[in-house]
Parts: C-alpha cells; sequence; structure tokens
C-alpha cells in the first residue's frame, strides 16, 4: 500500500501544515470540510506539496523529519516554489 506525505498551505495564518495518510483523496475534503482538529481553524488550506512512498515507515520518517528543526528549510523552499509557480500562472 502506497503512503502519501502532503503539505498543506493555510491561507489563514500563512503557515504549513506536514501530514501523511493512505488515503490523500480523502484526507484533503476531511481538512477541507473541518473534520481534522489540527487544521480546523487555520482553514482555507491548500494542498501545494506531495511525495508518495511505498511503505509507511518511511513516509512517516520523512513527515518527522520535515516536522523537525532541520526540516522546516526545507519546507520553506517547497513553499517558496509553490508561491513562484503561482505567480507566473495565467
Amino acid at each position: 500500500m502506497a503512503y502519501t506525505l502532503y503539505i498543506l498551505y493555510s491561507h489563514k495564518d500563512k503557515g504549513l501544515y506536514v501530514g501523511c495518510t493512505s488515503n490523500i483523496e480523502n484526507r484533503i475534503k476531511r481538512h477541507i470540510k473541518g473534520n481534522i482538529p489540527a487544521t480546523k481553524y487555520r482553514r482555507p488550506v491548500e494542498l501545494i506539496h506531495t511525495e508518495i512512498f511505498e511503505d509507511k515507515a518511511s513516509a512517516f520518517n520523512r513527515e518527522r523529519f520535515l516536522k523537525s528543526l532541520c526540516g522546516s528549510r526545507e519546507k520553506r523552499n517547497i513553499l517558496k516554489r509553490y508561491l513562484a509557480a503561482k505567480t507566473f500562472l495565467p
């Protein structure tokens, strides 16, 4: 079973949320509806990044890294690339 690591961008507080799931479509719908406590009051949120992993351990290790102090630089770079690409869209 594949696992997806994902990063959400909160338009309300301009922060990032990192999560991991085996069903990305369902999980994003739950975030958007406000059914996930961690992002309920940070909506609207937008999916800005995903990574696919073959096993659960690898996905959760990557999530743990991105939530660490060392991973914060990588998250900022992901956000910068996303926002830069978004400004060039017609």
